[in-house]
């Protein structure tokens, strides 16, 4: 009889959906039982009632780990799917944790969260005023390439109805100025309640490695430090294989 599999969550960054592990997924099911999960308020995953905070979010992943009857799961997270996974770690909900550019380390207020913020709050603008003519733009790869540039090193890996299925996400998106404008923070742990792995991309423009990377080190102090190289923002784009390999690393702390 074979050994069941360790369940594996996966989290979304702001305006995403759970399908941005698409090209993930199959890349983790030899080892785990990989759930992905919608966040609240964003396209295909639970409304929003009125105005939210992450806390929010993280409750509501909370009560759909319960659904799901998994108490402890590995987690992986993107962006602000990282800062989640983060903070059910902190409640004791995860046998470990693979942030890949976490969202969340900064001081509220300052350079290290406005740039962030400025750059998606320009994205959804333009994707918003553009959405009309995006099937045809997106028949060219480096039009994907371009217009995805501040979240993904090669935009053009994305095929035009996955670069317009990810356009849609951001704008089904309901919590979006809620997120962005949030006055929360990742607070320090030591000791950590798990095993994390904080897993950078080296070309993040959003939330760049000098500058949020270094705030995570200074925070998380116990937690194991990586960049993955040649990726953007949203590794999963740029390269699945790798984004892969960093979660699986992180699950094999544990026997």
């Amino acid at each position: 009889m074979t050994a069941e599999k360790p369940p594996l969550v996966l989290l979304h960054g702001v305006t995403m959906s759970a399908r941005a592990w698409d090209q993930v997924i199959p890349l983790l099911t030899d080892r785990h039982e990989v759930v992905a999960l919608t966040a609240l308020g964003h396209h295909g995953g639970q409304a929003a009632d009125g105005p939210v905070r992450v806390s929010d979010l993280v409750d509501n992943a909370e009560r759909q780990l319960d659904d799901l009857g998994w108490d402890r799961p590995h987690l992986a997270g993107n962006s602000l799917g990282g800062w989640m996974a983060v903070e059910l770690a902190r409640r004791g909900r995860a046998s470990s944790v693979c942030a890949l550019s976490p969202a969340g380390f900064w001081a509220t207020g300052t350079s290290g969260q406005i740039h962030g913020t400025k750059v998606l709050r320009r994205e959804a603008r333009i994707t918003g005023l553009t959405r009309p003519v995006l099937p045809a733009l997106f028949r060219s790869g480096a039009v994907r390439r371009f217009g995805m540039r501040n979240i993904a090193v090669h935009g053009n890996r994305l095929t035009a109805e996955q670069a317009l299925a990810a356009a849609d996400d951001l704008l089904g998106c309901t919590v979006i100025a809620d997120i962005l404008g949030t006055p929360e923070e990742i607070a320090p742990m030591d000791p950590l309640p798990c095993p994390i792995t904080l897993a950078w991309s080296e070309h993040d423009a959003v939330l760049p490695v000098a500058v949020n990377g270094q705030v995570a080190q200074k925070r998380l102090p116990e937690a194991r430090f990586t960049v993955l190289p040649g990726v953007g923002h949203v590794p999963m784009i740029d390269n699945p294989g790798l984004v892969a390999e960093a979660i699986l690393e992180s699950t094999r702390v544990l026997p």
